[in-house]
């Protein structure tokens, strides 16, 4: 059977290269005699997997010494509660809520310290990004949350905002990997790897060492306080061996095809051949404001419930899998990330032009 076009928001579509080299290592990892999902995570085979994919992602992001890699489990919603956990002082934070998943962090939060929510795109559906560049930051926040790639609602930041000197924490989960992104700005990076480099299951994050801190709040749990995890270098108990290994893999092939900056250029190709069409058909319409625009999750409507229905139902048919939109935007997403190849979206592009024009 050959492989279809997938298009899922996540778990998404790996490289081809990196599933065949993991299906070779399943029986037998470089002459162990067992694979990777079998072996300790206290052996030197491990271990070795283990910083080879810190090292490799430390190159590919240009990530500064004084910031810690952590592998983690529990996602991003575990990080919705890690994060004030973790950075707690005065008491309160400021939330910039652009989507689902910036709106349940800021939830999230509240069981911990006072949110302020300092700017909002639910006025029109989460279908842009605000004005970031003067916002009422409190001068006692702790830190200022984003959601910087959007994937439900297909936006992204066109810039950082402005935090007035606050440590700024972003959740990159859809885009991570996507682009070269200024690690130096920001206090604290997470992304659930299981959008754009691995298997769902494991989540890394980058913090600056600062603020990875003893003093944190008497009921934080042992697993949540990032000191633990970072004093034990990940291995504080045992981790997702096997979703850091294909990481690692990714990591790999993501070097060999020349790095963020070439992954950006390719992207951009990709999201910018599907507006393209998007923004002169007739039929099928964007649902983001452009200078809004993520070049990962580009979600698209006809206008017509039943039209939308018609649409998911035949795409799947010819083997264009996981085009439905999320259910609280509905229509239809395309999730472009870094292993969906060029000719994907081409021959989308093909069967949207066909349909339309038998719809008409």
């Amino acid at each position: 059977m050959s492989r279809v076009y997938n298009f899922s928001a996540g778990p998404a579509c790996l490289p081809e290269e990196v599933l065949r080299e993991a299906a070779a290592d399943m029986l037998d990892y470089k002459g162990t005699g067992m694979g990777v999902m079998e072996m300790s995570h206290r052996t030197p085979e491990f271990e070795e997997i283990l910083h080879t994919a810190e090292s490799d992602l430390r190159e590919l992001m240009g990530i500064p010494e004084n910031y810690k890699v952590l592998f983690l489990q529990g996602g991003g919603w575990q990080q919705f509660s890690a994060v004030p956990m973790n950075l707690v002082r005065n008491g309160k934070a400021d939330y910039i809520v652009t989507g689902q998943w910036a709106k349940k962090a800021a939830e999230e939060a509240e069981k911990y310290l006072t949110v302020n929510r300092v700017a909002s795109s639910a006025d029109r559906n989460f279908s842009y990004i605000p004005d970031c560049s003067d916002l009422p930051i409190d001068e006692d926040a702790d830190y200022v949350y984003i959601c910087q790639n959007n994937t439900i609602f297909g936006t992204k930041y066109p810039k950082l905002p402005d935090t007035k000197g606050k440590t700024l924490v972003a959740d990159v989960s859809s885009m991570f990997l996507s682009e070269p992104i200024p690690v130096n700005e920001y206090g604290v990076i997470y992304a659930g790897v299981q959008k754009n480099a691995g298997p769902a299951g494991l989540v890394v994050s980058i913090i600056r060492e600062d603020l990875i801190r003893d003093d944190v709040p008497a009921f934080v749990p042992t697993m949540l306080k990032w000191k633990t995890q970072a004093d034990a270098d990940s291995l504080f108990n045992t981790p997702n061996c096997w979703a850091i290994y294909i990481c690692g893999l990714v990591f790999k092939w993501l070097k060999a095809k020349g790095g963020l900056s070439v992954m950006k250029a390719e992207n951009e190709k990709k999201s910018s051949l599907l507006y393209s069409f998007l923004d002169q058909s007739e039929m099928f319409k964007g649902t983001v404001e452009k200078n809004s625009r993520s070049l990962m999750n580009i979600p698209f409507i006809t206008g017509n419930k039943e039209l939308d229905a018609k649409f998911i139902a035949a795409s799947k048919a010819a083997g264009f899998e996981n085009l439905k939109g999320h259910r609280v935007v509905g229509g239809m997403r395309a999730s472009l990330y870094n292993a969906v190849p060029y000719r994907a979206v081409e021959d989308l592009i093909g069967f949207m032009e066909e349909f339309e024009k038998r719809e008409r």
